[in-house]
């Protein structure tokens, strides 16, 4: 299974995931999304414009994640490298691997990280 892992702002619209989604191929089962945003218009168009199932990742799941992209200003506000990437990652059991690093979409809104491996 495949697993597009998002990060936003509160600015980004469907448009900016979309954008960040196409650049890394736009082939995946399903998205992930930090829990406390899994609600946003953005995420919802998204993924219905998809046929996709959004995960919800928690801040602990999220903060587990050792990702390849170190981004300070994500790791003091999120505790975590790269949303996007921790997300991907964190749906996905043991035997996962990130298949694509963050990709931020051209109005810097979204970054997108695609990951492989099976539900946990």
């Amino acid at each position: 299974m495949i697993i597009a892992g998002f990060g936003y702002r509160a600015a980004a619209t469907a448009e900016s995931l979309q954008n960040a989604y196409e650049h890394l191929g736009g082939d995946a089962d399903a998205i992930a999304v930090p829990a406390d945003k899994a609600g946003a218009l953005c995420v919802k168009r998204f993924a219905a414009e998809h046929g996709l199932t959004v995960y919800g990742i928690s801040e602990d799941a999220m903060q587990a994640i050792e990702t390849p992209t170190q981004a300070e200003r994500v790791i003091e506000k999120r505790g975590t490298g790269s949303v996007a990437e921790a997300c991907a990652l964190a749906a996905l059991g043991p035997k996962r691997r990130l298949i694509a690093s963050r990709y931020i979409s051209s109005d810097r809104m979204a970054t997108c990280a695609l990951a492989e491996g099976e539900l946990a």
